[in-house]
C-alpha cells in the first residue's frame, strides 16, 4: 500500500492546525494512560507531558484509537474518556489492525505509535523506555515488536533507553542487526531507564537536537528505512541508580517465573511489583524520565521543520 493510499488518522483540532500550519509535533503513546497507572494519577500525568511539549515550543498528539478510529492528537474530553475507560485493549503492529477493525478501543505501545505518527505526517516521539529482548528469550523468544518498528518506520523515537526490566546488551545486540540508529544525548554511558547510566556503552552520541535532527534527514537521503532511538537519560536529581534498582528488578522477575507470568502479561505485573518494592519511587522516576523526554522531542521536532 502507497502512502497516498494509507489511511489518514483524525487529527484533533490543535494537531489538525498545527500539522497545516508547519508547527513542531511530537506524538505521544496512550499505554501509559490505560496501562501505566490508576485514575485520576493518569490523566494527571498525560496533562502534564502535553503541557510540556506546548511549554517548549512544539505540539502534542495523544495517540489513540478509539471506537475504532484512529487518532492522532486527543481532545481533552477523549483524553479524560481515555483515562476512565475500561477493557482497553493493548495495539502493537499485529493487533491494531484488527481492533480498529472490529471497532474497539486500543491503547497504542511504541510500534503502533510509530506507525500512526508516520501516517499522520508526525517525525518526532516521545515514550518513557522502549520494548525490546526479554530476559530468557533465548528459551520463550519473547522480543518486542518496538526494535523491528524501529528499524522499518522513520520516527525519531525520544525515550530514557530500554525498560531496565528487559536484557538491555541483547536489545542493543537486536537493534545494531536491524540497523537501527541508537543515539545517546549528551553522555556516552547508555541510560538504564530509571537511572541515568549504566555499564553499557551507548553505540552513538550527540549532543544537541539539530545534531539528532540532521541524522534522521541525512537517513532519509540515503534512502534507508526506518527511524531512531534516542536514549535521553533520565536527570540525575531524579534517578534510582542501578545498584538500588537490579536487586529488585531481580526480586520482581523471579516471582514473575515463580508465578507463570508470561507474554504481555510480564511487562505490566514487573512494574506494578517495582512500584510497590520501591514505595512508588519508580513511578514518580518514570513520570520525571517522560516529561524530560517530552521536553527533549519538542527541541527536535523543532529542529526537523
Amino acid at each position: 500500500m502507497s502512502r497516498k493510499q494509507a489511511l489518514t488518522p483524525t487529527f484533533s483540532p490543535e494537531v489538525a492546525d498545527a500539522l497545516a500550519t508547519g508547527q513542531p509535533v511530537v506524538a505521544l503513546e496512550s499505554t501509559i494512560i490505560t496501562h501505566g497507572m490508576p485514575y485520576p494519577q493518569n490523566l494527571q500525568t498525560a496533562r502534564m507531558v502535553e503541557e510540556e511539549i506546548r511549554k517548549a515550543g512544539a505540539v502534542p498528539a495523544t495517540i489513540a484509537v478509539l471506537n475504532g478510529v484512529l487518532h492522532a492528537g486527543l481532545t481533552d474530553e477523549q483524553l479524560e474518556d481515555l483515562a476512565q475507560a475500561k477493557d482497553v485493549a493493548k495495539i502493537s503492529r499485529a493487533d491494531m489492525p484488527v481492533i480498529m477493525a472490529e471497532n474497539r478501543t486500543g491503547a497504542t505501545t511504541v510500534a503502533a505509535t510509530m506507525i500512526a505518527a508516520h501516517l499522520a505526517g508526525i517525525h518526532v516521539f516521545a515514550t518513557g523506555g522502549i520494548g525490546g529482548v526479554h530476559k530468557g528469550a533465548e528459551d520463550s523468544f519473547d522480543i518486542s515488536a518496538d526494535l523491528m518498528e524501529l528499524a522499518a518506520t522513520p520516527v525519531t523515537v525520544v525515550a530514557a533507553g530500554a525498560k531496565a526490566i528487559l536484557d538491555v546488551p541483547k536489545t542493543l545486540e537486536v537493534l545494531e542487526t536491524q540497523g537501527v540508529p541508537v543515539i545517546t544525548y549528551g553522555q556516552d554511558s547508555f541510560p538504564a531507564f530509571w537511572s541515568a547510566t549504566s555499564p553499557l556503552v551507548s553505540p552513538l552520541r550527540l549532543d544537541d537536537a539539530a545534531a539528532i535532527a540532521k541524522a534522521q534527514k541525512m537517513r532519509t537521503k540515503l534512502g534507508l528505512p526506518g527511524g531512531q532511538l534516542i536514549a535521553n537519560p533520565i536527570p540525575a536529581e531524579e534517578e534510582i541508580s542501578q545498584a538500588e534498582m537490579n536487586p529488585i528488578i531481580e526480586q520482581a522477575t523471579a516471582e514473575a517465573d515463580a508465578q507463570g507470568i508470561t507474554g504481555k502479561a510480564v511487562t505490566p505485573f514487573l512494574l506494578q511489583r517495582i512500584y510497590e518494592l520501591t514505595e512508588g519511587r519508580s513511578l514518580i522516576a518514570n513520570i520525571a524520565l517522560v516529561l524530560n523526554n517530552a521536553r527533549l522531542g519538542a527541541e527536535i521536532a523543532k529542529e526537523m521543520r
